[in-house]
């Protein structure tokens, strides 16, 4: 079980699925938020969820007043439990869930984005995340001021952020290392 750590579902716990997730600890995930409530973007913003797994991200978002939220997974086993997860949250009207893989949901992705969340398993190449990061640098899909938080192994390299996207700051928990980007200015070139 996993544990919502604030807002309206804060102190709520949810299911994750029993095998082929990694969920993000409460500590991360509060830091993750204590940072992007600073950047105000998710108070009525837009937020997609992409490796979403049980949804611990996307509902912390939707929780903390984004206002509408979309995890995305391709597992089937991780979607049912994100859909329980929401129904038994009472999202629904806030939070839907998708079942397909991230780079194609991100292909047509349906912006502008105001936060988007990428906590793929850590074994994922680097070359499909790359592919990912690139179609969210595609124009519309990311709100002036968004942020992307990407979440990867202490171990990996710096995702290969595309020209559009632009990083500005990584912190480290332990294993887990947290980059964020935003979208970069006019002649600005990934990082």
């Amino acid at each position: 079980m996993t544990r919502i750590v604030a807002g309206t579902v804060g102190g709520r716990t949810i299911a994750v699925p029993p095998t082929g997730t990694r969920p993000t600890s409460d500590r991360v995930r509060e830091a993750i938020f204590s940072r992007l409530e600073h950047l105000d973007v998710l108070d009525g913003g837009r937020v997609l969820d992409l490796y979403a797994g049980s949804g611990a991200l996307g509902i912390e978002a939707a929780s903390r007043g984004a206002a509408e939220v979309v995890l995305v997974d391709s597992a089937r086993r991780a979607a049912d439990v994100a859909r329980r997860n929401v129904a038994d949250l009472g999202l629904h009207g806030t939070v839907r869930v998708v079942a397909d893989a991230a780079e194609r949901y991100a292909a047509g992705a349906a912006g502008p984005f105001d936060v988007v969340f990428l906590d793929p398993p850590y074994d994922l190449a680097e070359s499909a995340l790359a592919g990912v990061l690139e179609h969210l640098a595609a124009p519309g899909v990311l709100a002036p001021g968004a942020v992307v938080v990407v979440e990867r192994s202490t171990r990996s390299p710096e995702p290969a952020w595309p020209p559009g996207l632009r990083a500005f700051a990584r912190k480290d928990y332990g294993e887990t290392a947290v980059h964020y980007a935003e979208p970069a200015a006019d002649g600005d070139v990934g990082s």
